[in-house]
């Protein structure tokens, strides 16, 4: 991934426009769907703050209603007559006459307190108790709701210094139901208020047509809804300190409060659609833009492709062709604008200019090649005449005639081939031959030291170089590596490398000697002429300028040491053989 990106050209033309344009359009894009998103936080906050203020003003009074009820009931117990004689009376007849005289009492109090479903008093003495209940109830309903106060007072009784200082909800018959208990001696006096009671102020609430309101526990599980949400998904576990969207693919403005009297909340579910619907036309403006701006992109990207970025192209291609040498190129016109067209007539003149002066370089610097390889050709190494001529002296005084006559064969071969100036290039197999002549001359000076070996498939005989360049490179090796009385061994390879992109011959030429000093071999890899006490040295150096004026960058040379020690040359050209032997 890194690599990729790594790899794009950060600092071309081409994308630094399209850079540039994303970086104005995309912007844009981002400041519209900020814009929108504020919006539509405004729109919540308003509706959330809205809803939860009436939501509030309700719980409050609900709550005050129930703190009124709870004093009520406290009332009853300590100032009410007849609730104390059901408490206090000793025969049946006693208990009935008050039971019907609290009866009459709560009736008359559910009128003044309507938040409240029904009021019950109960008495342990008698195990029997009073209940007065608004609207009608089913003879079930009726059982249920004794059996659950029954229940409770149960509870209560078996629990010593149990407080219960707050309204439970309770499950009575499938509904959801608050419940409040007070205790006074043998007398327990209670009410309580269905859920739906709780919830039916705020019917009036406008939640939409899918939304609702909820009257939850503690533990965020609805007890009463006016409206199932099971499908929608509410998460109403977050509690309702601040409004919130929860649900899955219809998003729900969640808004509640706690009640302060007992463990349930008062809550509205409000779709975001309905929320919404007064926001259309910013919405759908929005939306236009951004796709507008989208569809704008690829458009705006083919008129720069073909305004810009393809005549760029076209002069890229034709530059990098003439990067490789080829000048014959020209930028066809097209239909670009006339300022690239004046760029493209300009640029085809320039190349036409160039090219006509580098004909005139090429043939310049093939002249001067013609002319160094005559001067190279026509120097004679004197250490290696008057050496020949020693030796041949030296066999003439001990009348060793056959040695003196291979001797003077091999030089008379030698200098032929050298005096041979008018091939820029030769066969392999013929410069091989004359450095066979060169070694065999070496060979008869050291006999007993200095040995040679030359290994070259015949399928490269015909591959043409440089005429005297090995011959350069054999005359560097033993006239730094062998020495009277040591050893040493030359060796001559050539092999094919057909596995570049074009098939090239490598000449290696390596000894045993102790090998390029390291100055030498940092001079020669920086393409400097090698310098010492003895003067300059500029066999090898002109060995790599041969081969950069007849083979540009496609040759080259090298030179380094082998392992454990002696000099290595290594001299890479293009094939210029033909395959069928090797086949």
């Amino acid at each position: 991934m890194f690599k990729r990106i790594k790899a794009i050209p950060w600092n071309s033309i081409p994308v630094k426009l399209v850079l540039g344009l994303l970086g104005i359009t995309l912007p844009l894009i981002a400041l519209l769907l900020y814009n929108n998103s504020y919006s539509m936080n405004v729109i919540h906050s308003q509706v959330a703050a809205s809803n939860k203020n009436l939501i509030d003003i309700y719980m409050n009074q609900t709550d005050g209603q129930l703190t009124e009820v709870e004093r009520h009931m406290a009332g009853l117990t300590s100032t009410d007559l007849n609730v104390q004689e059901m408490g206090d009376a000793r025969t049946e007849d006693e208990f009935v006459l008050a039971k019907t005289a609290v009866y009459r009492k709560l009736t008359s109090d559910l009128s003044i307190y309507p938040a409240i479903d029904g009021f019950y008093v109960y008495s342990l003495n008698h195990h029997d108790g009073v209940e007065a209940y608004r609207g009608s109830l089913s003879y079930p309903q009726l059982m249920a709701i004794r059996q659950t106060l029954a229940d409770k007072v149960s509870e209560l009784t078996q629990k010593s210094q149990y407080r219960n200082v707050e309204w439970k909800m309770v499950q009575i018959s499938g509904e959801a139901y608050l419940v409040r208990l007070m205790r006074d001696g043998d007398l327990f006096v209670g009410a309580w208020v269905k859920a739906s009671t709780v919830v039916k102020p705020l019917l009036g609430m406008r939640t939409g047509k899918t939304g609702a309101v909820l009257l939850v526990d503690d533990k965020g599980y609805v007890l009463y809804t006016t409206r199932s949400l099971t499908s929608e998904k509410l998460d109403l576990t977050r509690g309702f300190r601040s409004y919130y969207l929860s649900g899955g693919e219809d998003k729900f403005l969640v808004v509640g409060e706690s009640s302060a009297k007992g463990s349930f909340s008062l809550a509205a579910a409000i779709p975001d659609e309905s929320i919404l619907e007064n926001l259309p036309y910013l919405t759908k403006a929005s939306a236009f833009v951004i796709l507008l701006a989208l569809l704008m992109l690829p458009l705006s990207f083919l008129i720069l492709r073909k305004v810009i970025l393809q005549p760029l192209s076209k002069m890229v291609s034709a530059m990098r062709l003439i990067g490789k040498g080829n000048f014959n190129i020209r930028i066809n016109p097209g239909k670009e604008p006339d300022e690239i067209r004046l760029v493209n007539r300009t640029f085809n003149a320039m190349i036409s200019k160039i090219e006509e002066l580098k004909i005139n370089v090429y043939e310049e610097q093939l002249s001067k090649q013609r002319a160094e390889l005559k001067h190279l050709q026509l120097q004679i190494n004197p250490h290696f005449f008057m050496n020949s001529l020693n030796i041949l002296y030296n066999l003439a005084q001990v009348k060793q005639f056959e040695p003196i006559q291979e001797m003077t064969m091999h030089l008379v071969q030698y200098f032929r081939y050298m005096f041979q100036s008018h091939q820029s290039l030769v066969p392999l197999k013929n410069e091989l031959r004359h450095i066979r002549h060169y070694l065999r001359i070496q060979q008869m000076r050291f006999p007993d030291t200095f040995t040679c070996e030359v290994a070259m498939p015949a399928y490269l005989e015909t591959t043409a170089i440089p005429p005297l360049i090995l011959q350069t490179v054999v005359e560097n090796s033993i006239k730094h590596a062998v020495k009277p009385g040591e050893p040493t061994k030359l060796i001559i390879e050539a092999e094919l490398d057909d596995l570049a992109e074009e098939p090239m011959v490598a000449i290696t030429i390596r000894d045993t000697g102790e090998g390029y000093s390291d100055a030498a071999l940092f001079r020669l890899r920086e393409g400097q002429i090698n310098t010492d006490e003895a003067g300059e040295h500029i066999g090898l150096w002109n060995i790599r300028e041969r081969l950069k004026l007849q083979y540009g960058d496609k040759a080259w040379m090298e030179c380094y040491n082998d392992d454990p020690h002696g000099a290595v040359t290594e001299i890479v050209i293009p094939l210029n053989a033909s395959h069928e032997l090797k086949e």
